[in-house]
């Protein structure tokens, strides 16, 4: 019997880096990432084989991480003096980005996940201090005395959740977005967001292996960003990823009449996605 794609939710850590390393190897790609190779170890090649159709995806995934890092440097051009990055993964950021020695940022992650990210990295310097924080997000009441912690020692924060979400339930979403809102230093939030009808064309592409892995994708809001409002987020940016992907041309031919189309009030069954930038 062979290995299945993923083990749990943290190799999808892998193939994310996957995606980051094709990019930095491109002619002229939208960001560098040279340490994305290396952190994909051995284990990122084997899933990406294994996924080989969803090569076809790759412009999105680069496509929201050149937006997390328009709105991390928006960010720190604004005044912020911490970066909350939940859900981490296996993003060098502090180390590829050019940012402020005096910036704080934070990594927030399963402990086996940053473990190996630690080895990898060791002998790499960040740009910035950067501190690691092993811990469990869906442990709700660990999560809130995380917050409280963080809060206590930030004064403007940006927190960052790439690629968290989706895997969270609708209520799990809304306490997630309720937990953040608390905190009085948490002033903005960069999360992404997809609509139902692209949830369902992922479920359909990668669902069954996410599945078997316990790491299935859920959450994809009828209302989009909206969603956040009720836990008190404003909506201060929405960038779709599609039309983002054609500003930059990298979006397949289709990519270009679709576009076209003014952005949906309420995403619905409409395949769509974008990244977010929400404020207090």
């Amino acid at each position: 019997m062979s290995d299945p794609t993923f083990r749990n939710i943290s190799d999808t850590a892998l193939w994310a880096a996957m995606y980051r390393a094709g990019e930095t190897e491109r002619r002229r790609p939208l960001f560098r990432d040279p340490y994305a190779r290396r952190l994909a170890g051995t284990r990122g090649p084997e899933i990406a084989g294994k996924l080989r159709k969803q090569e076809r995806n790759a412009w999105a995934w680069v496509i929201r991480t050149f937006l997390f890092d328009h709105f991390i440097s928006e960010a720190i051009a604004g005044g912020a003096d911490t970066i909350i990055n939940l859900a981490a993964g296996l993003d060098a950021r502090p180390y590829r980005m050019n940012l402020p020695p005096a910036l704080k940022w934070v990594e927030v992650d399963l402990p086996p996940l940053l473990s190996y990210k630690e080895e990898i990295l060791r002998a790499d310097k960040p740009n910035c201090r950067l501190e690691r924080i092993p811990a469990d997000l869906g442990d709700r009441a660990a999560r809130q005395e995380l917050f409280e912690h963080l809060d206590a020692s930030a004064k403007n924060a940006l927190v960052i959740t790439e690629g968290l979400l989706i895997y969270l339930t609708p209520e799990d979403a809304r306490a997630f977005a309720d937990d953040l809102a608390e905190r009085r230093s948490f002033h903005r939030w960069v999360l992404d967001v997809v609509s139902p009808g692209l949830l369902r064309m992922m479920q359909r592409q990668v669902g069954a292996e996410l599945d078997r892995a316990r790491a299935p994708l859920q959450f994809a809001p009828e209302e989009g960003p909206e969603f956040f409002t009720r836990s008190g987020w404003k909506i201060a940016e929405v960038r779709s990823t599609l039309k983002a992907a054609v500003q930059q041309r990298r979006v397949p031919w289709w990519g270009y009449l679709f576009a076209l189309f003014p952005e949906p009030k309420r995403p619905g069954k409409q395949p769509w996605s974008a990244a977010c930038l929400l404020n207090r």
